[in-house]
């Protein structure tokens, strides 16, 4: 088998590897391990070489989850719904998934756990509200939800079983922002690997909340709490500042200039 030469973990499982970050973090955290082992519900592209595992794995179903964690060092949770839905499509996938990582990561004995959070957890906080890990929650939606108890878990899971978790509440990772909203919340995707890689090394993390975001000119969220991370953003938002302020101004009370959780907050009611 083919090695990375500094590769401190020899089996890391990324969830959610068929998602949208999920396809970029497969192959900017390969110098990170030995493999890398892929899962998801959806198709995934076949492994491209030995240094690739590809497990389907529905994170709704325990004894399927405690199968793909056996023999992992660390676990990337990146699985799961990732937009607003009707509770009960959230239910199996975020909140039993979440449980299911972590009681499986007990059972095989994995100490470190990177939880993809969201922003959501805190969306209905205002814009320009100036907020850190300790600030209390604020959910925007059922993701948002489930987001909040997946933290929960990772407390608890510190505090009972010594399972260490850096819950990473990802503001918005995508090429580019799209709008006024994500001039403050963008997450480059270089930042987004710097900021798994300090997760994944930083010693004594306990359960640490950083929020996920890049070194943006006009930001809601405080860092300072997740200092021992060693994280510093390379990128900014600023340089889109012309084309996004090129788009028409929202009204007023649009959720997306009101909130920090933007269209989120307004989202469902499903099945009315």
């Amino acid at each position: 088998m083919t090695t990375h030469p500094t590769a401190p973990f020899n089996r890391l499982l990324l969830t959610g590897a068929a998602g949208g970050l999920g396809k970029v973090l497969r192959e900017s955290m390969r110098p990170y391990a030995h493999v890398i082992r892929l899962s998801d519900i959806a198709d995934i592209s076949p492994a491209v070489d030995d240094r690739e595992e590809v497990v389907i794995c529905d994170l709704a179903d325990k004894q399927a989850v405690d199968k793909l964690v056996e023999g992992v060092d660390a676990i990337l949770h990146f699985g799961g719904v990732s937009v607003e839905r009707p509770f009960e499509e959230i239910l199996g996938a975020n909140i039993c998934g979440v449980f299911h990582i972590y009681e499986a990561a007990r059972k095989h004995g994995v100490k470190r756990v990177i939880f993809a959070s969201s922003n959501h957890v805190i969306g209905f906080y205002q814009q320009g509200e100036i907020l850190d890990a300790h600030s209390p929650r604020r959910p925007d939606s059922y993701y948002g939800l489930s987001k909040s108890y997946g933290e929960d878990m990772a407390t608890f899971y510190f505090d009972r079983y010594g399972i260490e978790t850096v819950s990473i509440r990802i503001g918005s990772s995508l090429p580019v922002p799209q709008n006024r909203r994500m001039m403050s919340t963008w997450l480059s995707f270089g930042d987004l690997t710097q900021l798994l890689e300090r997760a994944l090394h930083a010693p004594n993390v306990g359960h640490t909340v950083v929020y996920g975001m890049s070194d943006n000119k006009q930001v809601w969220w405080d860092n300072r709490l997740a200092a021992g991370l060693g994280y510093v953003a390379q990128d900014s938002s600023e340089v889109f500042r012309d084309q996004v302020e090129a788009q028409p101004m929202p009204a007023a009370d649009d959720p997306a200039r009101v909130y920090q959780g933007g269209a989120f907050c307004a989202a469902g009611p499903f099945g009315d």
